[in-house]
């Protein structure tokens, strides 16, 4: 064994993705890595980091010696509620490429709803030259809910395309350029929004957030006609049967959603037949391994120099 104990890596990505990034990886320590089933009955004891995403249940009673857990995720929501969460500084992956990533997604999403590319997706399928007028950038309102490190970027992103850009957060941010409401003007935040753009965590407040309430609020009769709902935050912030019913009934015209309660989403789940509503399998921001693994590394250096962490999940407020 290394002169320093070794991290314990339990990620549910692709175990031979993981191997050779370890390989590059830690070399000062080594690893343990729990997708390698050799280490499945492996003790646990005396292991001072663990870099963490969708552990298994017992995984804390396993590994009782912890200092600081580090996500393979910007969330964290996939351990905070494990039996046996020691009291150590929990660490969420901030990186320029998961920003970068998802703010790429956000906009070309807002994009495809605006240049109405569902219905050139149809026309081309029934081989039909069908020409639309769309309305300007300028003439949408998107609101980002979640104003963390991904909300802002993605929120001045979509302003150089020319969206106008308001933000919403639970303690109210100041942004330059960007109006911003807190939860005692969500009312008004949502009646200026033609298309909601949702990247909150996960917490007890924010589980069945989007539901069909929120979505009578937002607002009718804009340049869209009908608003929009996009999510790529997290799945159970969202009732997918109230999207359903939604976009069946005239309340929203359309929605992109990344995030799902159950993933994969289901076959014969009936978002998949919806008009205009775009389906991608949870990878709007895929983590890339080899970035998340220089963060803990740099995280790692910053703690035994006796330096505070960075990105340290505020507990009370579950992000």
């Amino acid at each position: 064994m290394s002169a320093k104990p070794p991290i314990l890596v339990d990620l549910k990505f692709d175990p031979d993705t993981i191997a050779r990034v370890l390989k590059a990886s830690f070399l000062d320590r080594g690893s343990i890595n729990l997708a390698d089933p050799a280490n499945k009955d492996r003790d646990l004891t005396g292991i001072d980091y663990a870099l963490l995403w969708k552990p298994d249940a017992d995984l804390f009673s396993r590994a009782p010696d912890l200092k600081v857990i580090f996500s393979g995720g910007a969330g964290v929501d996939s351990f905070m509620n494990l039996p046996g969460l020691p009291d150590v500084p929990i660490v969420r992956f901030s990186d320029r490429s998961l920003t970068t990533r998802m703010s790429e997604w956000v906009v070309m999403q807002c994009l495809m709803h605006l240049r109405q590319q569902h219905q050139h997706d149809k026309d081309q399928r029934a081989r039909i030259w069908g020409k639309l007028v769309p309305p300007e950038a300028a003439e949408i309102t998107v609101g980002v809910m979640g104003l963390g490190v991904l909300g802002q970027d993605a929120a001045h992103k979509l302003k150089i395309m020319g969206f106008n850009v308001i933000g919403w957060s639970r303690s109210r941010k100041e942004i330059d350029g960007i109006e911003t409401f807190d939860p005692g003007r969500t009312d008004e935040f949502l009646s200026k929004t033609d298309v909601l753009v949702g990247l909150l965590p996960l917490t007890p407040e924010t589980t069945s957030f989007y539901n069909a309430a929120l979505f009578s609020k937002l607002r009718q009769g804009g340049a869209l006609g009908k608003p929009v709902f996009i999510n790529a935050g997290r799945g159970k912030s969202q009732v997918q049967s109230d999207i359903v019913a939604a976009v069946q009934g005239g309340i929203l015209g359309g929605a992109s959603i990344d995030v799902f309660s159950v993933e994969p989403l289901p076959s014969d789940d009936p978002l998949w037949g919806l008009e205009n509503v775009f389906i991608t399998p949870h990878d709007a921001a895929v983590s890339d391994e080899t970035a998340l693994f220089r963060h803990v590394e740099r995280e790692i250096a910053r703690y035994e120099r006796g330096e505070a962490l960075q990105f340290v999940v505020d507990r009370q407020a579950g992000y």
